[in-house]
């Protein structure tokens, strides 16, 4: 069993399919950000990047549960569960992506490069081994000491273009095989019928969600006192104007 997911992980095809999911577009993440501080325009970062990690872990929870909930309705046979959860571990990842980035930019980090998004996200899946790996990567480039206090701010920002390839690659190294080896347990249990499955899906999903939330916290610290000017939110009061009947 070992042996097959490693042999899938190490499909080029499948590979290619994690690094699509691994970054989100920009415009897609300063959307989604404003569109929170539109609902609450007089929350501070902090509040925000709060207001990130809840709808985040709702996110996960509630897409693990729904496959594992699958396996209940005898129409949906074991090959189409499977199929399911492929695309729901498509959607935490994705979601993993845009809870990260967002976090990176309201820490006034502009997140235009894949490699550095893909290296923070994968990162932030392998929880403390990632941020262990990535600490001693930089500090191997650095000379021995790392660029900043939060390894996420040099990672996304100081360290340079040229270095942050092979750090990438190594980071996916890890990634791929750790991953595989979460996910495969997690699938299994999905696949377990009379609604256990569904508790099994969401409650791995809400763990594996709630590391990535401390291991961001660590990579970045505490959010800071204002918004990058970036993420100014504009008033809609000339739009609803123009929308008024004379």
């Amino acid at each position: 069993m070992a042996r097959n997911r490693e042999i899938e992980v190490s499909n080029p095809m499948v590979v290619r399919g994690i690094d699509r999911v691994l970054t989100v577009q920009r415009p897609v993440v300063l959307a989604h950000i404003r569109s929170i501080r539109r609902g609450r325009p007089n929350a501070t970062p902090d509040e925000i990047v709060r207001t990130l990690e809840r709808r985040y872990l709702a996110a996960v929870t509630t897409g693990g549960a729904l496959v594992g909930a699958s396996a209940v309705i005898p129409a949906i046979g074991t090959g189409a569960s499977l199929a399911l959860s492929g695309v729901e571990t498509a959607g935490f990842l994705e979601a993993s992506a845009l809870f990260a980035q967002s976090v990176t930019e309201v820490h006034g980090i502009v997140v235009d490069d894949p490699d550095r998004a893909r290296a923070l996200v994968m990162t932030l899946v392998l929880g403390t081994a990632g941020s262990d790996l990535v600490k001693q990567l930089v500090g191997q480039a650095a000379g021995g000491g790392a660029r900043s206090a939060f390894w996420g701010e040099t990672i996304m920002k100081s360290m340079p273009r040229a270095v942050v390839g092979p750090i990438a690659d190594r980071i996916k190294r890890t990634f791929m095989r750790r991953f595989a080896v979460a996910q495969g347990t997690n699938v299994v249990g999905r696949l377990i019928p009379f609604g256990i499955g569904a508790v099994i899906g969401g409650g791995g999903n809400h763990l594996l969600g709630r590391q990535i939330v401390r291991t961001a916290r660590e990579a970045f610290g505490p959010a800071p006192a204002a918004f990058p000017e970036w993420l100014a939110v504009v008033p809609r009061t000339r739009k609803a104007l123009r929308a008024r009947p004379e």
